[in-house]
């Protein structure tokens, strides 16, 4: 049977009608979801990666979940360090719609597609995923040309990358999940409030900085996350020294706030740790295996 005669893929407005009929029924039957560009801050030429990782804006932008019965991916594993999470998912985006937000003023996108190890977080279900690898050849063609990207992506796991995206919901996952140094201060510091810096210069010269988190000024509790050092090694604020305040950003120009604090201790909490279930396993273990066995492979009166 011959094609329809109706339908010609050298047709230009016949193009843009099916590709309003893609974006509408996107509109309709998808989700508002925040697309996260990363950016690279220390890559490694050799492996292609970026532990260092941040992402600093986030862009509203309608996608259909293509995964109609739930989540892909192995599920939920129940392993020796603990529960794992293991979901996967596909999005779908149109083109047309992804070079409209390219092209947004205040856009910090500098891909012409979607890219692989950005985020899509789902306000829906309250989860991040990292895309993997991005389809677009899918479907293949119809009508000439292909209007939708697919995005193949897996739930994110946080590893203490700096986000800043100014959306409070994707702000907070590195306020819970962060490594932070918790400072205590001998004074009370009015002016400092999240995502100023911290500083301390140790005796040898070395300059340790933090990104600020969070400040009590009931208890001078200051917390700091994404600590470093100006030579690149590990290093820690120490009690005793004082630490310097300075803003960020145009609001207050990188200017001392507070330079008269000092450390009177030093304590880190790993919120990360707090969900780990080692210990647990490890106890439950104790139940039903016996770890007193010489060698599990050989007869028991032989051990």
């Amino acid at each position: 049977m011959a094609r329809n005669l109706y339908f010609s893929d050298q047709v230009k407005s016949e193009h843009e009608l099916y590709e309003n009929i893609v974006i509408e029924s996107l509109k309709i039957y998808g989700q508002d979801v925040y697309y996260i560009p990363r950016d690279l801050v220390n890559e490694d030429t050799i492996f292609g990666d970026d532990a260092e990782s941040s992402f600093n804006s986030a862009y509203k932008v309608e996608m259909y979940i293509d995964n109609i019965e739930g989540f892909e991916g192995e599920g939920d594993l129940f392993t020796r360090f603990g529960v794992e999470i293991r979901d996967e998912a596909t999005f779908v985006v149109a083109r047309r719609r992804w070079s409209q937000t390219v092209s947004r003023y205040d856009n910090e996108i500098t891909g012409e597609r979607p890219r692989e190890g950005d985020l899509i977080y789902l306000p829906l279900t309250n989860k991040a995923f990292q895309i993997t690898h991005v389809e677009h050849e899918i479907p293949f063609y119809q009508i000439g040309n292909v209007n939708v990207y697919k995005l193949r992506a897996h739930l994110f796991e946080y590893t203490g990358e700096d986000l800043d995206t100014g959306v409070a919901a994707i702000d907070d996952i590195e306020k819970d999940y962060a490594y932070q140094y918790v400072l205590t201060l001998d004074s009370d510091s009015i002016a400092t409030e999240r995502g100023q810096t911290a500083s301390m210069t140790l005796s040898d010269g070395v300059i340790v900085t933090g990104e600020v988190l969070s400040y009590s000024d009931s208890s001078n509790l200051l917390s700091l996350i994404h600590v470093g050092a100006s030579d690149g090694k590990y290093h820690n604020f120490v009690s005793g020294r004082k630490i310097t305040i300075t803003g960020r950003g145009n609001t207050l120009g990188g200017a001392p706030i507070d330079s008269d604090l000092t450390v009177l201790a030093v304590a880190q909490e790993n919120n990360i740790s707090q969900n780990e279930q080692n210990e647990f396993f490890s106890s439950e273990s104790d139940d039903f295996l016996d770890f007193s066995e010489d060698n599990p492979f050989g007869d028991p009166e032989n051990n």
